[in-house]
């Protein structure tokens, strides 16, 4: 089986990612009794090493990010798993901060699958999904490997998340708002509930920045569990430096000591994210795995995520940020002059259905002195009509485009060489702008029904 011939084996399995719930609780979809069927079968290979497991609405990825750099810095052996992708598949696993290989993922598929057919024909199990595959895939490569530490991002909720079958030492929890509440629940409060679920017994627990509603069920689960805290912001705390368009520096004081780093992250909500990394760096110290101040220097400052505030071209400045809910859209529009600065802000916008668009359009039509509405590939995607729509409806006007390449390219001719172009809306709608701008080749995939059509 080669690489392609994996993903389309893949492909055929259920995808909610590529799916949207219909509600009002779509919980019963989520069952970690196959994953654990399938891990048992493998010889749990989740557990043969120590893992830092982190859940959140916001900033998950970047924080899961700066670990993992940090983590092979210091000279171990690393596993990331994170979701979705932006370009390829195999950007979800990764060794060494690097996505596998063709034939390494495809080996994987191989591997696993007659496993995923003997618990499709298991009545006590079923078919695995597509992401609990995955999340299999994820630990049996990094057990095969003997990786020494392996970083774990949740990738939706916590509780009945497929890679919650994890008994991680460290936890970490990230901001949490309102996202994917026809899953999660209506409330920061029941969101946060379902996110702590991660947290196992004895476990240092990482607490980001949160509002009192969520605060309260995360500590509750802590005191439970006799999990120990580390709040970020009263227990670790930092402060801002310099910045420019490449990144940023600034000073974090841990609970071990006080490191002065630079990342090319940028944004006021990167701090937050790194004091959060630096606060679970220091914690694997109890699983046996020391960070020394000189490995956080480098890893963070070799990092890379993608699509979070990324600086894409410079005249006139393209920013592609995968904002995707109203409180991350409000944060970018906050951060945005104080980091790039620029005379008109030019708009390429693109959303999935599962989202609150209208306050979403809303908030960025006040700020936007141009719209560009724009759909992704990606099956929930609204259309570009849709889009340029809600914009109207707030006394916006927005053009359309029927992709979002076409998008940037009518959004580059339209800036003048001090004005800002931003692709935001949709982690998959920046993806393509990233692709178009870079030049980088995509995977393509079959196309499903879009949401509201006749297949869904």
């Amino acid at each position: 089986m080669d690489y392609r011939q994996s993903i389309t084996r893949l492909l055929t399995l259920v995808d909610h990612e590529r799916t949207r719930a219909t509600g009002p609780r779509q919980k019963a979809i989520y069952d970690l009794g196959r994953i654990e069927a399938l891990l048992g079968r493998l010889g749990s290979p989740q557990n043969q090493m120590p893992a830092v497991h982190i859940a959140g609405t916001k900033g998950k990825g970047s924080t899961a990010a700066l670990c993992d750099a940090a983590i092979h810095a210091a000279g171990f052996s690393t596993g990331f798993y994170s979701s979705p992708h932006l370009h390829a598949f195999r950007e979800r696993i990764r060794r060494n901060s690097e996505p596998i290989s063709e034939e390494g993922f495809a080996a994987l598929v191989e591997g696993l699958w007659p496993l995923h057919e003997e618990l499709a024909n298991d009545a006590g199990a079923g078919p695995l999904t597509l992401f609990e595959f995955l999340t299999g895939m994820a630990f049996q490569c990094f057990a095969q490997e003997r990786t020494d530490v392996q970083v774990i991002e949740v990738g939706l909720g916590g509780r009945l998340d497929a890679t919650n079958v994890l008994d991680a030492g460290v936890c970490v929890i990230t901001s949490i708002s309102l996202d994917h509440m026809a899953v999660l629940g209506d409330s920061v409060g029941e969101i946060a509930a379902d996110k702590a679920g991660i947290i196992k017994p004895g476990a240092t627990v990482v607490i980001a920045p949160q509002s009192p509603e969520a605060l309260s069920p995360i500590l509750a689960a802590c005191q439970e569990k006799e999990a120990a805290t580390i709040l970020v912001g009263r227990d670790v705390t930092w402060e801002e430096g310099s910045w420019g368009t490449d990144g940023q520096r600034f000073t974090v004081r841990g609970l071990k000591g006080e490191y002065d780093l630079y990342m090319p992250l940028l944004g006021a909500h990167q701090l937050e994210n790194a004091a959060s990394a630096v606060a679970a760096l220091e914690a694997l110290g109890s699983q046996g795995i020391d960070i020394p101040a000189k490995a956080m220097e480098v890893g963070f400052e070799r990092v890379s995520w993608p699509c979070r505030m990324e600086v894409l071209s410079r005249s006139p400045l393209l920013v592609a940020d995968g904002a995707h809910n109203v409180y991350s859209i409000e944060s970018l529009l906050k951060t945005l002059p104080k980091y790039l600065d620029h005379d008109r802000l030019i708009l390429v916008a693109g959303f999935t259905r599962d989202k609150n668009v209208e306050v979403m359009a809303q908030t960025l039509g006040e700020k936007a002195d141009a719209v560009f509405a724009t759909a992704s590939r990606h099956p929930r995607s609204m259309t570009p009509g849709e889009v340029a729509d809600l914009f109207n409806d707030t006394g916006k006007k927005a053009s359309q485009a029927s992709t979002p390449a076409a998008a940037l390219e009518m959004a580059m001719d339209c800036a003048g060489k001090d004005d800002l172009v931003l692709a935001t809306g949709s982690l998959f709608l920046t993806a393509e702008v990233r692709e178009a701008a870079l030049g980088i080749e995509p995977e393509l995939y079959p196309e499903l029904p879009k949401p509201g059509t006749r297949g869904i």
